[in-house]
């Protein structure tokens, strides 16, 4: 199987949808497809990502990110008597929210990372570049912009 043919032989998979099985990538996904296949993959290290199933998601969750931030920002804070800042209501449940949303996604942007690294054929180990302070990001952030490669097809595991 060539990679030029690979993604013409995704359509048809899923019933006239034209969706790839959840073990291919997906070039050219969607948002709510790409944000979808990220909560259905939850803990796959395996197989592939698309840039496109990667940064529709990245895209969603800077967005909720700032959400949250409004939210805890405009909770405010108050100051006691003796003049310390105390968070208020709305602060609390932004932060809240915020540790909810964190650990609701820790593990699925991690196997989307991973997955996003297959695609470039390169080890999903790689991910924990992500804890090399500042430099670590940027280097995850250029890999994972990189083009897919035909190469990267080792990473796959067709399920039926």
């Amino acid at each position: 199987m060539s990679y030029q043919q690979y993604p013409q032989q995704q359509q048809g998979y899923q019933a006239g949808t034209g969706e790839p099985p959840l073990w291919a990538p997906y070039y050219g996904a969607p948002l709510p497809v790409a944000v979808r296949r990220f909560f259905k993959k939850y803990a796959t290290f395996t197989g592939r990502a698309s840039r496109s199933e990667y940064w529709w998601w990245v895209l969603v969750a800077v967005v909720v990110g700032i959400i949250i931030n409004i939210i805890t920002g405009a909770g405010g804070t108050t100051v006691t008597a003796e003049g310390t800042p105390v968070p208020g209501p709305g602060a609390t449940v932004g932060l809240v929210l915020a540790v909810v949303w964190g650990l609701a996604t820790i593990v699925p942007s991690l196997a989307l990372t991973a997955r996003r690294l297959h695609d470039v054929n390169l080890s999903g180990w790689l991910v924990l570049l992500a804890v090399v302070p500042f430099l670590g990001a940027i280097a995850l952030l250029v890999l994972t912009i990189l083009p897919s490669k035909p190469e990267g097809q080792r990473f796959d595991v067709p399920t039926a």
